[in-house]
């Protein structure tokens, strides 16, 4: 096997830590590049001192030099209360951050691959959404920060691989989840499993009949993978995540009923712009990757809960005053 130079950006995150881990367990000498402004170091504590492993505390925002042969850019906010909280922060991340990764990659002749979301089909008007789809975005509204950044990211890497020949990859993660996530992200899974095992009333934003599709992470990492390694024929961008569509209050029901807690549910107000409907179509996935998820929701939350049992709430900071 020939050993590569990988940089992670954002990798002490949640989709970046586990990206470094699995690169070196493969034997390959990795660097995890994030400032921990949404993620702390305790997601690569048991990475730190392995010898083909290390950390450099940076924010994409500004140029980076270093020599690698890939890059994984992870680097950004990604749950709401996030990005929402410094929103010219997320979308210089998002912008600011893709040149400097992609002026670095053109420099190295380095491939390189970029985390992008579901997020760039705004509210949808298809369902499911396939790549082809331009999306239903809000550019001024309060998460146009996050949605717009990731679709200027895409044009800057096509651009750059039609200007530059450069070997790009671009993947649109849909909600994904599992060990590691940050317990305070505001998101819906760690949300409801947190206020579960606390005994708290399990708090949903509008009448629960919005849907998502929900991925494990190690079926999200397997073909993040596969795209990295894929034919250069294939580029991108393509959908990732799991086709299986659940209402939030059958997510809800279904973390009462896994923590075996007595937990309420309550409703609040939807926030604005927040999708009603999300559930990829990964048939391009399938055709160029021989990729499908193979965890079903319900094992993988028994995973992800026992993961967040184990964690002392107090030793996890909320990262904005969001929370």
């Amino acid at each position: 096997m020939k050993v590569k130079r990988i940089l992670v950006t954002g990798g002490a995150g949640f989709l970046g830590s586990h990206i470094c881990e699995r690169m070196v367990n493969q034997g390959h000498d990795v660097i995890c590049l994030d400032n921990l402004f949404t993620s702390q170091k305790i997601n690569i504590q048991h990475l730190i001192g392995r010898p083909n492993f290390e950390f450099v505390r940076h924010d994409v925002t500004h140029p980076l030099w270093l020599e690698v042969d890939e890059i994984y850019n992870a680097a950004c906010p990604a749950a709401p209360g996030h990005y929402q909280y410094n929103p010219i922060k997320t979308m210089k991340c998002s912008i600011l951050g893709a040149i400097n990764v992609l002026g670095m990659a053109k420099r190295c002749n380095a491939k390189v691959l970029q985390f992008s979301t579901s997020e760039v089909y705004g509210d949808p008007t298809v369902h499911p959404q396939p790549e082809s789809y331009r999306g239903n975005v809000n550019p001024i509204g309060p998460r146009a920060c996050y949605d717009e950044g990731k679709r200027a990211a895409e044009t800057l890497f096509f651009d750059y691989n039609r200007m530059h020949k450069l070997n790009i990859r671009v993947v649109r993660i849909f909600n994904t989840y599992g060990p590691r996530m940050h317990p305070f992200d505001g998101r819906v899974v760690t949300n409801f499993i947190r206020q579960a095992i606390q005994g708290e009333d399990i708090t949903i934003f509008g009448d629960g009949s919005q849907t998502r599709s929900f991925c494990y992470v190690d079926d999200l990492v397997d073909v993040i993978i596969a795209m990295m390694n894929g034919p250069d024929s294939f580029i991108g961008p393509v959908n990732i995540g799991n086709e299986g569509e659940f209402t939030i209050k059958q997510l809800a029901e279904l973390v009462v009923k896994l923590t075996g807690s007595k937990s309420k549910l309550i409703f609040k107000p939807l926030p604005a712009d927040d999708p009603t409907q999300r559930k990829p179509d990964i048939t391009l996935a399938r055709k160029h990757l021989g990729w499908e998820p193979k965890i079903k929701l319900e094992d993988g939350l028994v995973k992800t809960i026992e993961s967040m049992r184990k964690l002392k709430f107090e030793d996890w900071r909320p990262p904005t005053p969001n929370f």
